[in-house]
């Protein structure tokens, strides 16, 4: 009987051990599920984000091609209403004193030795020609305007300027035009901001050809607005 007894009690303790151990050997391989789970999971999110990535970088890649074709069929394009000015007769020496130019806004000639900051700057006040003519010399486009050009052209022409390496813009009394486009040797009067010759004149005269002095400095200059 007693026998018997510790049979039972062995083989209850050797079933409780075996159960223990299909537990253990069960939350080990859930586990391992769970990571192997995670790890493809993971995975998937990255090459998916990658994927999503090289999708992006595509695109990007196609509207920077488009935009150059359009900036090109825009700056090939002959800009109605365009003067231009001999770029060998506009003197380029750097004087302190005023300068007296035949064009307003002047388009070249001598100038002061520091230039207007011209990084997309939109300037409230009138800003001295001086100055600004050394920012054309560096291939520099500025957008000048007088009272008789609407809030609203002035704040989209404003836009265009603040996000335009290389452009600056301020009011200008006495010139011929509402609103009026210079670059080195090159301006045009234009009626809005929406004409399509703001854009033609951008794509051309931004670091364009007639720059006398590409990739120069438009930061560290004078910069009061």
């Amino acid at each position: 009987m007693s026998f018997d007894r510790r049979t039972r009690i062995e083989q209850m303790r050797n079933a409780d051990h075996a159960r223990q151990r299909r537990n253990r050997v069960l939350a080990i391989s859930l586990s391992v599920l769970v990571v192997v789970g995670l790890v493809g999971f993971g995975s998937y999110m990255v090459l998916d984000k990658s994927e999503a990535s090289e999708k992006e970088k595509a695109v990007q890649a196609e509207d920077a091609k488009a935009s150059a074709a359009e900036q090109k069929k825009l700056a090939d394009e002959p800009i109605e209403g365009l003067k231009t000015w001999d770029a060998k007769k506009l003197t380029r020496n750097h004087v302190t004193e005023t300068v007296t130019y035949p064009m307003k806004p002047p388009v070249g000639g001598d100038h002061n030795p520091v230039w207007m900051n011209c990084e997309g700057e939109v300037y409230k006040k009138s800003i001295p020609d001086v100055n600004a003519v050394h920012s054309l010399e560096h291939g520099s486009v500025w957008v000048t305007y007088t009272d008789k050009a609407s809030d609203a052209d002035v704040a989209k022409l404003a836009e265009r300027v603040g996000r335009t390496p290389y452009s600056l813009m301020s009011p200008y009394e006495g010139q011929a035009g509402a609103i009026m486009l210079s670059a080195w040797g090159n301006q045009v009067t234009v009626d809005s901001a929406d004409d399509r010759r703001v854009d033609q004149f951008f794509a051309k005269f931004v670091q364009g050809p007639q720059t006398p002095e590409p990739g120069a400095a438009c930061t560290g200059g004078l910069g009061g607005r």
